[in-house]
């Protein structure tokens, strides 16, 4: 399976209250929304929001990566409202490797409601069946129990501590690490 194969046309995915669905410049308002909220921000890589012009600016690369045909998000759509209230993606895709790891990003207006952990698990379930994974990985900070609850809902089992793996926002991060393999999924 190549890269360009899945990302060349990115499919909808669906669930019981969300849709997962290629982001566009209609979305800017919902996601500046959550994108400049400083407790979405605080475990991610990137900074908070502070204009409309940061939004779309970051719609604009993932619109050059579907068109590139190289890995990008899905926009999480909650179907209630039609709202994007998130996203999702595979962070990086190794097909050589049939390995990859999950990120993704929720408002916190829906957190605690097992949101993510939904889409998280569609996510999963896509990369075993459709891009031939034998390994996806999650990794967030250590202090981010949200995230690490999420990766443990969605059938992740912990491996251990990346120290001091990533230079974030001016300080190194210690980065804990989860992972479902193929036969683990499939029991």
């Amino acid at each position: 399976m190549k890269i360009e194969q899945i990302y060349g046309n990115l499919p909808a995915l669906e669930t019981e209250r969300l849709l997962l669905r290629k982001i566009s410049l209609a979305d800017v308002d919902d996601m500046f929304a959550y994108c400049s909220n400083e407790a979405v921000s605080k475990y991610v890589t990137w900074e908070t929001h502070q204009s409309l012009k940061d939004t779309e600016q970051f719609i604009n690369f993932v619109l050059q990566q579907y068109g590139n045909k190289r890995v990008a998000p899905w926009g999480i759509e909650f179907k209630e409202t039609g709202k994007l209230i998130g996203t999702i993606d595979f962070v990086w895709w190794h097909p050589l490797h049939q390995s990859a790891e999950i990120g993704y990003c929720l408002s916190q207006d829906y957190w605690g409601k097992g949101i993510t952990t939904e889409a998280a698990k569609k996510v999963i379930k896509f990369g075993f069946e459709k891009m031939d994974l034998m390994r996806i990985q999650a990794r967030c900070f250590t202090g981010n129990f949200g995230s690490q609850r999420v990766m443990e809902k969605a059938g992740m089992s912990f491996e251990g501590i990346n120290r001091k793996a990533m230079l974030i926002k001016g300080k190194h991060r210690d980065l804990k690490v989860y992972s479902i393999l193929k036969e683990e999924f499939l029991k």
